[in-house]
């Protein structure tokens, strides 16, 4: 069934959230963090970055952010521009000695893989797969000197507990932590990992183009182990650059400011509120809320099975063949309420709902009630 067959649905206001965005990101950004945007004026925006405001900006950062994980002793927060994508290749370059063992279980679980397999100065990638909607466990195996694992695939709304690998050693062996849609959303104790990064349009309300990451001291020094090497980096990858600009509260090439902007507002907001323990609450809530009524419902499933392995920030719910959930999508659109499409490769009758710390749980109630008036209509 589709629209089209349909008058134009109108959901009552009353039924609306107060907020219609739901993007597994970008994501909404809270009104106020554009507020303090706005009134910066110029303090910040077409200023230098290596000069005392924009550092400002950078270091609210990396002290919020340390703040917010109750970082262990040792660890630094270090950021550069270009995003997660980025990042996995300076981490190929920077942090995989010889060979990385990694977890695949989604769109973008896969992908740091895709890097080392494609890098000729590393042996190929050990890659364990399942199938979407669930994940596999890492394993310790001989020879390789990176666990790449991933705490929330954003195209599938799986989430699985982060944990140093059983028989391997802290030091000899990293743990990198893909938390790109994770990260301020789910519970974590960073000591478990060695490298936990993520981008700012997720959890963090921001705009893209940056990563940031959690460094253990034993991170720290393969990093210079690295660079002491022979190895060729260049420039834009090299992450003794990274540490040494990071420890300055500045980045190698000018940051996007306005991203810096929403991030310090966001994290300082979480800490605020009472920090983790807050914002995880708080996305447990909406998921709670979510996953309850797609249970109940005669026309909905959680995709996710298992509900210890369902994610609190990222929910994907499968709809019967009778109701064709991108016409549900498309009359949630012309209402103003948006962003709840599925992700687009993985091809299920399914809407995809962000869950991250700046969404309401009143507001996804609000849009299951609105996906339950539309679909007794369509």
């Amino acid at each position: 069934m589709t629209d089209s067959a349909n008058p134009a649905i109108v959901i009552p206001d009353h039924l609306k959230p107060a907020d219609g965005r739901f993007g597994c990101g970008p994501s909404k950004v809270r009104p106020e963090q554009l507020a303090a945007l706005a009134e910066s004026g110029s303090a910040y925006m077409g200023t230098s970055h290596r000069q005392k405001p924009v550092k400002s900006l950078v270091g609210r950062v990396r002290s919020g952010l340390a703040q917010l994980f109750s970082l262990p002793e040792g660890y630094q927060v270090l950021l550069s521009n270009g995003g997660t994508t980025a990042f996995w290749d300076a981490a190929a370059f920077g942090l995989v000695r010889e060979k990385s063992q990694h977890l695949a279980f989604g769109e973008f679980s896969s992908k740091f893989a895709k890097v080392t397999k494609g890098a000729p100065w590393l042996a190929d990638p050990s890659v364990i797969s399942a199938d979407p909607g669930t994940h596999p466990l890492p394993r310790a195996e001989e020879g390789v000197d990176v666990y790449a694992l991933t705490h929330n695939e954003t195209s599938t709304g799986v989430a699985m507990p982060i944990k140093r690998p059983a028989g391997t050693s802290a030091g000899e062996s990293l743990v990198l932590v893909d938390a790109t849609s994770g990260a301020g959303g789910l519970p974590v104790d960073v000591s478990e990992t060695d490298v936990y990064y993520f981008a700012p349009q997720k959890c963090f309300a921001a705009d893209g183009g940056l990563w940031v990451a959690l460094a253990s001291p034993a991170a720290l020094a393969r990093i210079e182990e690295i660079s002491s090497s022979d190895r060729y980096v260049p420039e834009f990858f090299n992450l003794t650059t990274v540490v040494d600009n990071s420890a300055k509260d500045q980045t190698y090439n000018t940051p996007a400011v306005a991203t810096l902007l929403l991030l310090a507002e966001q994290i300082e907001w979480m800490n605020g509120q009472g920090g983790l323990a807050w914002t995880t609450a708080r996305t447990a809530d909406s998921a709670q809320r979510l996953y309850t009524w797609a249970e109940k419902s005669s026309f909905t499933t959680p995709f996710v099975t298992d509900p210890a392995q369902r994610s609190q920030v990222v929910g994907t719910i499968d709809f019967t063949d009778e109701v064709d959930a991108a016409a549900v999508a498309k009359v949630l659109r012309a209402n103003g309420i948006v962003d709840t499409e599925p992700y687009r490769k993985l091809g299920r009758n399914q809407l995809r709902i962000g869950m991250f710390p700046a969404i309401d749980p009143a507001d996804v109630e609000a849009l299951t009630a609105c996906v339950d008036h539309i679909v007794e209509r369509l």
